[in-house]
């Protein structure tokens, strides 16, 4: 029910009392340094990892690509999520690490700020389409491979405070 919460449970922030959509007024929060890390994978064969690793995929530079493909998707996740803020990022990094225990590749962003509110959805886009980008780029030889647990790792900054996954 709308405007409505169980006893012990905060309102979503997104949801007005009538129980429509809207967008958070942060006009009144203070500027301040806010850092949010994300962390998925991309599980695969291990012969697909070798044409990754090897550099022999035949669309190019796979890990490459989604690195790009990342930090840009960070830029824009206002246009993507229709609720969210656009940012003036100061710092986005997305760094993908074969595991060959996996096997697969392990895609990490760390996405910063100095503004009024978090970049969670920043680092959160940022490691989905780097890893869908990693997908389209080896979907030619295994369209079975999987994205996998992407969540967030970590956050500091804000009212709320140091958070960081178990």
């Amino acid at each position: 029910m709308a405007g409505k919460k169980a006893k012990g449970q905060s309102s979503l922030t997104h949801i007005d009392d009538k129980g429509e959509a809207r967008m958070v007024d942060v006009s009144a929060k203070p500027a301040t340094e806010r850092m949010a890390v994300a962390e998925g994978r991309v599980l695969m064969s291990k012969a697909t990892l070798e044409l990754i690793v090897s550099g022999n995929a035949k669309k190019g530079d796979v890990l490459g690509a989604a690195r790009l493909a990342g930090i840009m998707a960070a830029k824009r996740t206002s246009e993507l999520i229709p609720l969210c803020h656009p940012l003036a990022l100061s710092k986005v990094t997305v760094d993908i690490a074969p595991d060959r225990k996996l096997p697969g590749c392990i895609v990490r962003a760390t996405v910063k700020v100095t503004g009024p509110t978090g970049v969670e959805m920043e680092a959160l886009t940022a490691v989905s389409v780097a890893c869908l980008t990693i997908y389209d780029m080896i979907k030619a030889v295994e369209r079975g491979a999987s994205i996998d647990g992407i969540h967030l790792v970590e956050k500091k900054g804000g009212k709320s405070g140091h958070y960081r996954a178990r």
